[in-house]
């Protein structure tokens, strides 16, 4: 399919102080949007000015939430190059989510095509600072007209852009966890895996808690069992016990993370040994009590890592090694922002530049 590109006549002044960007907050000129209908599929791509979307009070997504998005981020590199990091993989992902939601599939190739020509349309937006990045949000979602329990014959695609400021704008620093023992995130067999709102709108209530207790976020248990340690809010979570890293397994209930599956492969092509299993809380907290727990982090495409200095459980709050960052953590950041941004090899071949 080929895209066309309608260019904006009023184009919006641009942030001159990239140190207060943030995230998620001021959005780019343009985006992307093409339509979907059972029978004819999708159907006319394009590139046009930034605008609000007009939905009928009936629309499907309103009510029974069949949507689905991905998050990934364009890089100026020091020498001007634009760069993505794994963008294919986030086309797959968003499939992956589109089945689990009944939802229709999209070319991954036109799909990360569509996402480099919004780049280059957008791409004096990308900021230059140090840490700071263009955000783009790709989302589905359904739009039938109509109620009624079932798959729509009608979707909508579109990608929007953020500029986005360094995450840790005064340096890595570490956080505060708290293991949620009350309410649960996902199930087996449910959308753990998928990428779909609702699975942040059941996290809300008690991450709402945590941070008005003073904590960063918190760590989920299984559903079934309330015993097995999975994610934390929007980050996989991994644990140097002993020496080893260990993060929970790809069961159904967590999502499949790029960050997780990048620092994993890095890991393992530098030695270190690595378990994908099951990880029982009280495991983890006799380790952390032990001293046999080093380092915790999170890894995510917002933060790309962000390190754990506390953990609480119940009536415990224990540190995490010496409640600092790591220095496992450290290299890990380092080594894959050096990737992302071009100032280090790339090995595995992740980085696509947009020309």
């Amino acid at each position: 399919m080929k895209i066309d590109v309608t260019l904006t006549t009023t184009p919006k002044a641009k942030p001159q102080d990239e140190s207060k960007l943030g995230f998620g907050k001021i959005f780019t000129d343009h985006m992307f949007i093409m339509e979907y209908e059972e029978g004819k599929g999708w159907m006319n791509p394009r590139i046009e000015p930034y605008h609000r979307l007009s939905l009928d009070p009936s629309s499907t997504v309103l009510h029974y939430a069949q949507e689905i998005f991905e998050g990934l981020k364009a890089y100026r590199a020091d020498d001007g190059r634009i760069l993505m990091f794994r963008p294919e993989e986030n086309c797959r992902r968003l499939n992956r989510s589109a089945d689990r939601m009944c939802m229709p599939d999209i070319d991954v190739d036109f799909n990360l095509e569509a996402m480099k020509e919004l780049v280059k349309v957008e791409k004096e937006w990308i900021p230059h600072a140090a840490g700071t990045s263009l955000y783009l949000r790709p989302t589905m979602f359904a739009n039938d007209e109509a109620l009624g329990v079932h798959a729509a014959k009608r979707y909508i695609y579109f990608i929007i852009c953020a500029p986005s400021g360094a995450y840790y704008p005064q340096g890595l620093a570490p956080v505060k966890i708290r293991v949620e023992d009350r309410y649960v995130r996902a199930v087996r067999g449910g959308t753990g895996f998928a990428k779909t709102g609702g699975n942040y709108a059941v996290s809300i209530k008690a991450g709402d808690e945590a941070v008005k207790d003073g904590f960063a976020q918190v760590l989920w248990l299984d559903g079934e069992t309330m015993q097995y340690v999975q994610e934390v809010g929007a980050m996989n979570m991994m644990f140097l016990i002993n020496g080893t890293i260990v993060t929970a397994p790809l069961d159904g209930s967590i999502l499949p993370g790029v960050t997780r599956d990048s620092i994993l492969t890095l890991a393992r092509s530098e030695g270190y040994k690595v378990e994908e299993r099951k990880i029982h809380i009280d495991e983890l907290m006799d380790a952390c009590e032990s001293g046999a727990l080093t380092e915790a982090w999170g890894t995510g495409t917002a933060a790309v890592v962000s390190p754990v200095g506390h953990l609480a459980y119940k009536d415990k709050m224990l540190a995490v090694g010496d409640a600092g960052i790591g220095k496992l953590t450290r290299h890990f950041y380092d080594r894959l922002t050096g990737i992302q941004w071009g100032r280090l090899d790339d090995p595995f071949g992740w980085v696509t530049e947009v020309k």
